[in-house]
């Protein structure tokens, strides 16, 4: 982005982060003292223009496209984001997390324990660490997916406004493959399937568990396969999400019976075996494979946490046996279009199973709530 002086008429070229981005989302990421009145204002009055012609506030921009910018229309001096310091620990912590980096992304291994973000009584997180990776001129990097605090492994982090919009659809489409390992109590019967059961917030939790709703649940698929097994103790599996429910890999796991090895929230006291084996939970985001801005695709892999490493070693399990590869091909991306009609697919069906469900209350053979997800699938 090229600037000018602000008591003049400005000039502003378009840089590739910007590709796509609407004109008034352009200015809350680098006008953010100019409001959306004055921007509307602007635009009305045909001040406000793209490559000499005028231009609405909803237009999308172009690289190398030139924007001129009236003068004025401040609320006053630009107030940069308060920063917290980073002790020297805290800089090391950061920086040991670091998997490697592009123009576009930083890919961290995050240890177990450790939140993403912040929130009620949580003052440690990822997200306050990032200022670790943001020098003077550059921007603060930016989170564009989660891993649960006690989950470990792949998190990406994209550099730029422009690389967050860009991974946050390849997330958000489905089109990002995510493959994780863990640790289940038993062995599946089915050593390759696929579990869909919907899943909701349960009641009385005050959201902070979920469960399966086969009635009213978001949709919700994983697919599995069973790696190794150590007896009937326990079993190494690699899971597959081509959903982003929260929990949802803890949630499906438990519901078809072999909750994940640690995971109390889910599994109550069968999730812990006897012996040796941590008491910490055994899921790890092993392998990140997501396009990247400019073709610059990246294929990650992270290391196992110490108490999963041992675990592993205590079972007879030997990581060889697993490059971690995708379990299955994810479905084309959907447009925005398909995306509205499967949501009314959705609202017409539930609202008529619900129609039948009061129609047949009482009826011998009717419907039972509750009833456990099966995985389907190939049995070994």
């Amino acid at each position: 982005m090229t600037k000018s002086d602000p008591k003049e008429v400005r000039q502003f070229t378009v840089d590739a982060d910007d590709e796509g981005v609407r004109l008034d989302r352009w200015f809350k990421r680098h006008l953010p003292q100019v409001g959306f009145g004055t921007v509307s204002r602007w635009a009305r009055t045909g001040q406000l223009r793209v490559d000499g012609k005028r231009a609405k506030p909803e237009d999308r921009l172009s690289e190398g496209q030139v924007l001129r910018v009236p003068p004025g229309g401040e609320d006053g001096a630009r107030t940069k984001r308060k920063v917290r310091p980073l002790t020297e620990a805290e800089i090391d912590e950061a920086e040991d997390m670091l998997i490697t980096r592009s123009k576009a992304a930083l890919v961290l291994n995050k240890p177990p324990g450790l939140a993403t973000q912040g929130g009620t009584k949580t003052n440690k997180h990822v997200d306050g660490l990032l200022d670790a990776f943001a020098g003077e001129d550059e921007q603060r990097p930016r989170l564009v997916h989660r891993l649960d605090k006690d989950t470990s492994g792949v998190l990406l982090v994209a550099r730029t406004a422009g690389s967050a919009a860009f991974f946050s659809k390849r997330f958000s489409g489905r089109s990002a493959k995510k493959i994780y390992w863990a640790l289940v109590v038993g062995v599946p019967d089915i050593h390759e399937g696929t579990i869909e059961a919907p899943l909701a917030k349960q009641p009385g939790t005050g959201g902070e568990k979920m469960h399966v709703d086969m009635e009213s649940g978001q949709p919700a698929k994983t697919v599995y396969r069973v790696v190794e097994r150590a007896g009937n103790t326990a079993a190494w599996v690699e899971l597959q999400p081509f959903t982003g429910r929260t929990h949802q890999l803890r949630v499906h796991m438990a519901a078809i019976g072999h909750p994940i090895v640690g995971d109390g929230k889910y599994g109550g006291q069968d999730a812990f075996l006897t012996g040796s084996v941590s008491r910490k939970m055994h899921l790890h985001a092993r392998r990140l494979i997501i396009d990247g801005p400019k073709g610059e695709d990246l294929d990650v892999t992270a290391p196992l946490p110490e108490h999963f490493a041992q675990s592993m070693e205590q079972l007879g399990f030997d990581e060889n046996m697993s490059d971690a590869g995708p379990v299955a091909t994810p479905p084309p991306e959907r447009s925005r279009e398909e995306k509205k009609q499967a949501a009314r697919q959705h609202a017409k069906q539930y609202r008529k199973n619900r129609r039948g469900e009061r129609k047949g209350r009482g009826a011998p053979g009717g419907k039972k709530r509750g009833a456990k997800p099966k995985s389907q699938g190939k049995r070994r």
